[in-house]
C-alpha cells in the first residue's frame, strides 16, 4: 500500500483521466481499504470526474468553493494552513478530506479525496517563498507538506498505510515537487506522440538528474532532494493513455512511438535499476527488454466515445454499461465495443498495482 504520483512533464497526456478510471478501480477491487486520491493539478480534472462528470462534477467544485466557512475544503485550503504554518504541521490534514460517494453514487464507497482548486496558482509564489527564509532546512520541511496531509489523514483513519494517488500539475512546478518528495512510486503517462519523447526525457532529468547532455545543470529539487538524503519515487509504469487504434497504420505508428519511449526507459533501466519499482514483491528482477516492458510497460486503448462519457458523466469506466446516456440534454450511444477495447487494460493495470 504505497503512494503513487501519476505524471508526466506534459499536458494532453491523460493523467486526470487515468487517475480517475485506476483509482476508482483500485477501490472497487479493495473494499476493505481506504483509498486517498489527492487533485494537486489546479485544473482540478480528476476531481470534477470524481465528484460526478463535466456538469455535477463542476457544479460540485463551485459549491465546495463557495459554501466553504474559514478555510475551503480542497487542496487550496490545506495549502493555506501550511503558508501560515510552514515550519511545523498543524495537523489539520483530515479536515481536508471528503468521501466522494455522497456527491457520485457511481464511485465506491471507500474512496476519499483532497478536491482539487485552481487557487493554488494563486499560491504557488508564496508556497516556494517559504523554502527559502526560517530554519535552515525550510526547504526539506515545505516538501513534506502533503507527506504530513497524508499522515493527518492515515493517523484519522486509524491506519498506519493507505493507498493514495496524487494528480500532479503538468509541468514541473512547486506543487509537482511536493507530490514527488510525499510519493513512492511514480506512473507516467503518455500519449502516442513524437513530443512525448521529449517529455519523458524531461521526466527523467528533473527527477533522476538524468540530463540529456553530459555536464548540464540539475534540477534544483534533484539537487536538495540529494542534500537532504530524501526519497524520490521509483518508476513504477510508463503507461500509454488512451492509444488510437482506428486502424492498422495508425496502430502502427502510435506503436512505433511506444517502442521509441520504451527504449529510452529501458537505457536507463540498464544503468540505473535502483530508480526502479520490482512489482509485486517477490519477482525477479528482469533480464530481459521483453521482460522489463513486461513488468514496467502499460497500455490503454482509448475507448472513444465511451472514454468522453465516464469521464463527462463521472461514471467509472468498470461501471459504464452499453446503451444510450444523457450529456447535456443530447443522446449519445456507447458501444459495447467501445468498452470491450479498454476495460481490460484498467482491470489488468490495476491489478498490478500493489
Amino acid at each position: 500500500m504505497s503512494v503513487y504520483a501519476i505524471w508526466n512533464n506534459k499536458g494532453g497526456v491523460g493523467k486526470s483521466y487515468l487517475t480517475f478510471q485506476i483509482a476508482a478501480e483500485y477501490a472497487r477491487t479493495h473494499p476493505n481499504e481506504k483509498v486517498l486520491v489527492i487533485d494537486l493539478c489546479p485544473q482540478s480534472n480528476s476531481s470534477s470526474m470524481l465528484l460526478g462528470g463535466i456538469i455535477e462534477g463542476e457544479r460540485q467544485l463551485d459549491q465546495i468553493a463557495l459554501t466553504a466557512a474559514a478555510r475551503r475544503k480542497t487542496i487550496a485550503g490545506y495549502i493555506e494552513e501550511r503558508i501560515l504554518s510552514p515550519y511545523m504541521s498543524p495537523n489539520v490534514g483530515a479536515s481536508y478530506v471528503s468521501q466522494v460517494r455522497p456527491f457520485n453514487d457511481a464511485i465506491p464507497g471507500n474512496l476519499y479525496l483532497v478536491v482539487g482548486d485552481e487557487e493554488l496558482e494563486i499560491q504557488a509564489s508564496r508556497v516556494a517563498n517559504a523554502t527559502t527564509p526560517g530554519p535552515a532546512d525550510a526547504w526539506r520541511i515545505v516538501h513534506f507538506w502533503i507527506s504530513d496531509l497524508i499522515a493527518d489523514i492515515r493517523r484519522s483513519w486509524d491506519v498506519q498505510d493507505s493507498t493514495v494517488f496524487i494528480d500532479c500539475n503538468p509541468s514541473f512546478t512547486v506543487y509537482t515537487e511536493l507530490a514527488m518528495s510525499a510519493s513512492d512510486n511514480l506512473i507516467i503517462p503518455f500519449s502516442a506522440d513524437g513530443s512525448s519523447k521529449r517529455a519523458v526525457k524531461a521526466v527523467l532529468a528533473l527527477l533522476y538528474g538524468i540530463t540529456r547532455i553530459a555536464g548540464a545543470p540539475q534540477s534544483q529539487f534533484f539537487l536538495e532532494s540529494q542534500r537532504w538524503r530524501m526519497s524520490i519515487p521509483r518508476i513504477y509504469s510508463y503507461v500509454g493513455n488512451r492509444l488510437t487504434q482506428m486502424n492498422l497504420g495508425a496502430a502502427g505508428a502510435f506503436k512505433t512511438v511506444v517502442n521509441e519511449i520504451g527504449a529510452e526507459i529501458w537505457n536507463v533501466w540498464k544503468s540505473n535499476p535502483s530508480l526502479f519499482a520490482i512489482h509485486p514483491s517477490g519477482t525477479q528482477i528482469p533480464s530481459s527488454q521483453r521482460d522489463f516492458r513486461r513488468m514496467f510497460q502499460a497500455e490503454i486503448n482509448d475507448a472513444n466515445t465511451a472514454s468522453v462519457i465516464s469521464g463527462a458523466l463521472g461514471i467509472p469506466i468498470m461501471g459504464l454499461h452499453a446503451g444510450t446516456k444523457n450529456l447535456a440534454g443530447r443522446t449519445i450511444t456507447v458501444n459495447q465495443s467501445q468498452l470491450d477495447r479498454q476495460k481490460p487494460n484498467i482491470s489488468d493495470f490495476v491489478k498490478t498495482i500493489v
